[in-house]
């Protein structure tokens, strides 16, 4: 295989691969069970008291 062909390759089907995961991932992300709940947990970390400081 040389450069062109490899070129030619990751042009067609290099990208319909990424898009295709992409798409897989984010379907993942917003549609998995209890996906609202790990968002809203992960939201709140910055506000969560740190048992360190709170004394």
């Amino acid at each position: 295989m040389n450069y062109h062909v490899m070129r030619e390759f990751a042009d067609s089907w290099g990208l319909l691969f990424m898009f295709a995961f992409f798409f897989c991932a984010a379907m993942f992300a917003l549609f998995r069970p209890n996906a609202k709940k790990f968002a809203r947990d992960a939201a709140e970390i910055p506000f969560k008291e740190d048992e360190s400081h709170g004394r």
